[in-house]
């Protein structure tokens, strides 16, 4: 029997990328999925594409009307909800903080920890109902090193890493799980946006920012290879399924080693640089 037979899942931020690639695995797998984001079009293709077992639903996560709405329609349609992948988001600004514009600042944590807090909100009160449920929220690298990407997007994910485990310990009792999973460097359309391509062109951007990464990622991340929208969605399957059903409050990282450290190659070559500089 497929890992996810019979339940019913959200995944916000679902029309392109690391969310896309979730509510594909998730259905493959057996569930009824309710795909939501900004882009309609491309929500509702998506949908299609997955057959009987998805819908599509208009969603602004930093609106909580929206979310509240999105979820109404989850236990309307299949009776419950059994999974919520708060996944939305958008690309940082990389100014320095002296210039950071406050309205962008503002914008970026009412997506990004906000909407998570929503989706857990909407969510987690179906749960508790059922006395059953998984809530996975998706962070980022950035949330536990400075310097990958800009202070807004660094700061909302923080945030997001350790509403996760207020979250777990509050609905805990009620046999409710909340995680979170941080990937690293994922080659999406996300990069392109965030240099102010349209959203749609930012989406076939994928192959050429991968190229750009492998210098940075060679001196950067301990395990070769770039991670993939798959690699951070086998990580979010896991979560949502009984496999994993007394894990809560965690995060699992899914960044090639690089929250664990840089690679010894890198140390080295750099010992062996000073020795040389030193010995001269």
């Amino acid at each position: 029997m497929k890992s996810l037979h019979g339940k019913v899942a959200v995944v916000t931020g679902a029309t392109s990328g690391i969310g896309a690639r979730i509510a594909e695995v998730f259905a493959a797998e057996g569930a009824h999925v309710v795909l939501a984001g900004r882009r309609e079009h491309e929500g509702h293709q998506r949908a299609a594409a997955l057959g009987e077992s998805a819908t599509f639903v208009r969603c602004d996560v930093s609106v909580e009307a929206d979310v509240e709405a999105l979820v109404g329609h989850a236990v309307e349609r299949y009776g419950r909800l059994d999974i919520m992948v708060n996944n939305a988001g958008g690309p940082g600004n990389m100014a320095s903080v002296t210039d950071f514009d406050s309205a962008v600042f503002t914008r970026t944590l009412a997506v990004h920890v906000a909407g998570v807090m929503h989706g857990i909100k909407h969510a987690g009160r179906q749960m508790v109902a059922q006395r059953s449920g998984s809530i996975i929220n998706v962070a980022s690298l950035a949330g536990k090193i400075a310097g990958w990407s800009g202070l807004d997007y660094s700061t909302a994910k923080a945030a997001a890493l350790h509403l996760t485990r207020c979250a777990a310990v509050d609905l805990g009792e009620h046999e409710v799980r909340v995680n979170s999973v941080s990937p690293g460097f994922v080659p999406t359309g996300i990069f392109a946006k965030g240099s102010g391509a349209d959203a749609s062109a930012a989406d076939a951007t994928a192959m050429s920012v991968a190229e750009a990464f492998k210098p940075m990622l060679d001196s950067s991340q301990p395990l070769p290879g770039t991670v993939r929208t798959d690699d951070i969605a086998a990580a979010v399957l896991w979560l949502a399924g009984d496999a994993s059903r007394l894990v809560t409050g965690q995060d699992l990282a899914v960044d090639g080693g690089m929250t664990a450290g840089r690679p010894a190659a890198s140390s080295r070559a750099e010992r062996t640089r000073m020795r040389d500089l030193l010995s001269s």
